[in-house]
């Protein structure tokens, strides 16, 4: 379903690209793996090519997540605040590895920290998109007991994107983990309202509620599938697409 005004030969012009701080980590156990980080800004560098505005948010678990924190005795509060600081390590990394390939790209923070980045501003925000610059929005809503998916699903929608792209290990949604069970099922399409009574793990409640209100689809494709997110763009791939 193209959309108007899309970039040639793609269904979008301005999209989400939602992945987790652990996509950042590759093999390793902790922390960031800089080739996957240099491959995952390939990626994000091809859809550019395309005339594709962007705008990325991406975890902290792979540096620190609150809700573990908090399970650990740490006060809930300050312990997601560190998890919105981890974010802004994986935004500043990933800003490096796109700049290193030629992409302008712009790191804004919900929490104010201007000399590594700047803050959240919408119409600045909407004017670098434009100006084609990818724009990776760090620290989360700025709020603790929200999560990267909720802040993902409020700036798409502050940005005017026409949908988001969800990237995992796995090429969609199933209906149980498919690396436990071998008769997994892929959804092709699944309602926002299944996802939230199934349980079925695409995003976190609020999230979900927050792009089925404003009618924003969700597209969860595999990010270890090289060249599935420009693919998917051009009509071709495997994934889940979650909608109203």
């Amino acid at each position: 379903m193209s959309q108007a005004g899309a970039a040639p030969g793609t269904t979008y012009d301005r999209v989400m690209l939602k992945i987790s701080g652990e996509a950042l980590m590759g093999d390793l156990g902790y922390g960031l793996h800089p080739p996957t980080v240099q491959r995952i800004a390939a990626e994000v560098k091809s859809v550019r090519d395309m005339g594709v505005e962007i705008c990325m948010v991406i975890g902290g678990g792979n540096i620190f997540r609150g809700l573990a924190g908090s399970a650990q005795g740490m006060e809930r509060t300050t312990a997601d605040y560190m998890g919105m600081l981890a974010t802004v390590m994986n935004a500043l990394a990933m800003q490096s590895a796109l700049e290193s390939i030629g992409v302008f790209t712009r790191v804004i923070s919900a929490i104010p920290m201007d000399q590594v980045c700047e803050p959240y501003i919408r119409r600045r925000a909407v004017r670098h998109l434009e100006k084609k610059r990818v724009c990776i929005f760090a620290a989360g809503t700025g709020n603790p007991y929200f999560t990267t998916d909720t802040a993902a699903t409020l700036r798409a929608n502050e940005m005017a994107c026409q949908v988001i792209f969800k990237g995992t290990k796995v090429d969609g949604v199933y209906d149980k983990d498919p690396k436990k069970h071998a008769d997994a099922k892929r959804y092709e399409t699944v309602t926002y309202d299944e996802v939230l009574q199934k349980h079925l793990g695409v995003m976190d409640a609020s999230a979900i509620a927050l792009a089925r209100d404003n009618n924003l689809p969700i597209i969860v494709f595999s990010l270890d599938e090289p060249g599935g997110f420009r693919g998917i763009l051009n009509g071709q791939g495997t994934y889940t697409r979650v909608h109203g």
